[in-house]
């Protein structure tokens, strides 16, 4: 089991980690994005988030301090579920269809996300001490 509890923690860290990389490599597309969907401040929301990602990334793969990877993922999941995948407010049925998975997709990784906070640390096969 700890095998394949460090097999998920890799799958799991290495898809954050590509959404990190996306934050910083497609600033050009996504921070006109997070403006029509009247994010704040898109410019250092977008590159913010990313560190947010890294952050969490690096946590669950490494399993240092996994509290740092909850706490990065929450304050990433809470306003981005919310503001990005706002499909209550759309009009055009295949996008509203679009951002209603994506928003049952975050809340779902919300919810795992606050699992980790009940397995005991240190993780198995983790750099914590």
């Amino acid at each position: 089991m700890e095998i394949a509890f460090l097999v998920g923690r890799i799958i799991v860290g290495l898809y954050w980690l590509m959404g990190a990389v996306n934050h910083f490599t497609q600033v050009k597309s996504m921070v006109p994005y997070a403006k029509m969907k009247n994010v704040p401040m898109a410019e250092i929301a977008v590159p913010g988030t990313g560190v947010l990602l890294i952050l969490a990334a690096l946590s669950i793969i490494t399993g240092f301090y996994p509290i740092v990877a909850v706490a990065a993922l929450v304050i990433f999941l809470v306003p981005v579920t919310f503001m990005m995948h706002n499909f209550w407010t759309i009009e055009d049925p295949m996008a509203k269809m679009t951002d209603m998975i994506m928003f049952t997709k975050n809340m779902s990784m919300l919810g795992y996300t606050l699992i980790l906070l009940g397995i005991p640390q240190p993780w198995a096969f983790s750099l914590a001490m």
